[in-house]
């Protein structure tokens, strides 16, 4: 696969379970993205809700859907996203994750959590392309995430994509305080900080996000659906080029963007 097929990676914000029932802007924006993407043979995803000391890729070849949440309708726990697993891009994934130290391990039963199967039944409805789960290790820092989506960075030529899935911002103590019409102070320059950070390139201030970025603690108390951004932006390689997809902001405080992450565009050569 060339660059001019080579497949982006791409950083989706899935909010809350409910998003697979009422998708509202993420999903059209979602399957607007399906549209313009070549089709891939298969998709790997590293999902703030799979949590683990050490990478661990998922290898099973029928994973289940899991349910992973409570306190919602009946409808939602109705779903199912049925699609296949890649056991063999799984072990491509272990092997790259080995490569570069990272110490990583199959999960033979690890099924598909809602950071991985609600996002992509707005990006592939039918089901029909293999997933590959992947664990994120939030106590081992962006850098760590970083490490995590370079070292997967081969898979984009080999026709698989590199999704990291969390949200943008994320405090579920606020989710009582403010509504749809009532939007969470820190949201919008949370927002307005990331896009111009990667639109500048600046991983250093990405990774520094915790100093840098305006109330990153309001936005994330804790940061494991910040985290899979990183693994996004190091798929993309060192000189990426970065586009917010805008997907509105949900309940008030739950950023929705997504980030898609394409080679930078090359130097024009002087005549």
């Amino acid at each position: 696969m060339n660059t001019a097929t080579r497949l982006p990676s791409l950083y989706i914000s899935h909010g809350s379970p409910m998003t697979a029932l009422d998708p509202k802007l993420v999903g059209v924006r979602l399957a607007e993205l399906a549209r313009d993407l070549p089709r891939p043979k298969a998709i790997v995803v590293a999902s703030a809700h799979w949590l683990a000391r050490a990478p661990l890729v998922g290898g099973h070849d029928q994973p289940e859907t899991i349910h992973d949440f409570g306190n919602f309708p009946q409808a939602l726990f109705e779903l199912q996203y049925p699609a296949p697993g890649a056991p063999e891009v799984a072990q491509r994934v272990t092997r790259l994750l080995q490569a570069a130290g990272l110490n990583p391990h199959i999960d033979q039963q690890r099924g598909l959590d809602h950071g991985v199967w609600v996002p992509l039944r707005l990006l592939y409805p039918d089901a029909d392309i293999p997933v590959v789960p992947v664990s994120i290790q939030p106590m081992a820092g962006p850098e760590h995430q970083l490490a995590v989506g370079r070292a997967l960075a081969p898979l984009r030529d080999e026709g698989v994509l590199v999704i990291g899935s969390g949200s943008i911002t994320h405090n579920l103590h606020d989710w009582r305080s403010y509504s749809e019409g009532k939007q969470a102070p820190y949201v919008q320059p949370y927002i307005d900080w990331v896009e111009r950070k990667l639109a500048a390139g600046d991983v250093a201030a990405m990774l520094d996000y915790r100093r840098q970025a305006p109330a990153a603690e309001r936005a994330h108390p804790t940061d494991e659906h910040w985290q899979p951004i990183y693994v996004a932006m190091g798929a993309a390689g060192e000189n990426f080029r970065a586009t917010r997809i805008d997907a509105g902001i949900d309940a008030g405080f739950l950023a929705m963007d997504i980030y898609r992450f394409d080679d930078a565009v090359p130097a024009k050569v002087a005549a």
